[in-house]
């Protein structure tokens, strides 16, 4: 009797210490798993959007390979998709794989910035910065934008708080540029610089290389360091005339319901601008 107990005891502990053995690998790969890189934190996205017949609008395309080079992940898509794309980022967001969710568009793309916007926010996603490029009308910016950059050269195109609206609003207008048009804002390197800034502030460090971007191969420790190599200074661009009109002021100021307006445009105030319309995932679009 007393030999199968310590048999039946020694089995007892054999069998502790298979189990304790096993629920210590498995919390140490519980461990290795939750910090690895890939499950840290969600990567930003930043949804690029053309304009009319998606071939006026390939400033986007560039963008978006500058932003990608910065390890920001950027795609670019015809503005009809904006409502599918938003349902894919709100289940994408709410799985924790995506975020912050950045949307810029050109001319009826920027019309979609702001309705693809206010769609996420009926389905509770924060949008954390929405550039629209010049336009075709003026819409509310919804509760859930924390940040609104208008970059515009047409004081009807101005964008506007809408209910419940708490995050910063400004309208960029760039219509003393005589070389800034509509056809080739949405182009402009010096506009790139400046959303380029905006998005970096925003992503932070939820940047990962993007499929099929080439990762930099770390040089090898003895390998002969290459000669710096002082870049020369570009040439100073001559600063464009201004357009044509009369002035009606420079500097920052705010529109009628407080929102700032940087680069007040030259046009008269005398022309009276079409009524401010909000953002609705339902309304139609405005012909370019």
């Amino acid at each position: 009797m007393f030999g199968k107990a310590v048999k039946n005891m020694t089995g007892c502990m054999t069998h502790l210490r298979r189990f304790a053995a096993v629920g210590m690998l498995t919390a140490g790969m519980v461990l290795t798993l939750g910090t690895s890189p890939s499950m840290a934190q969600p990567r930003a996205h930043v949804y690029l959007l053309r304009g009319l017949l998606n071939v006026f609008s390939l400033g986007m395309d560039t963008l978006s390979s500058e932003l990608n080079a910065r390890g920001v992940y950027a795609t670019v898509h015809n503005h009809t998709e904006w409502q599918s794309l938003a349902d894919s980022a709100a289940a994408k967001y709410k799985a924790g794989t995506e975020g912050p969710i950045i949307i810029i568009g050109h001319s009826l793309g920027a019309d979609a910035v702001m309705e693809m916007s206010a769609y996420l926010g009926q389905k509770g996603v924060p949008v954390a910065l929405a550039v629209p490029f010049d336009g075709t009308q003026s819409l509310a910016a919804s509760s859930n934008i924390l940040h609104v950059l208008n970059i515009t050269q047409r004081s009807y195109a101005y964008m506007r708080r809408g209910a419940g609206f708490k995050g910063t609003l400004v309208n960029f207008d760039v219509s003393s540029d005589g070389s800034i048009d509509h056809l080739n804002i949405d182009k402009s390197p010096r506009l790139h610089a400046k959303v380029i800034g905006e998005v970096l502030s925003v992503v932070g460090s939820h940047r990962m290389p993007a499929p099929g971007t080439t990762v930099p191969r770390p040089v090898p420790v003895n390998a002969p360091a290459k000669p710096e190599v002082t870049p020369t200074p570009p040439a100073p661009v001559p600063a464009a005339p201004p357009k044509s009109g009369p002035s009606v002021g420079t500097g920052r100021t705010h529109s009628a319901d407080g929102t700032p307006v940087i680069a007040l445009p030259e046009r008269s105030s005398a022309v009276a601008s079409p009524m401010h319309k909000p953002a609705s995932p339902v309304t139609g679009q405005v012909a370019n």
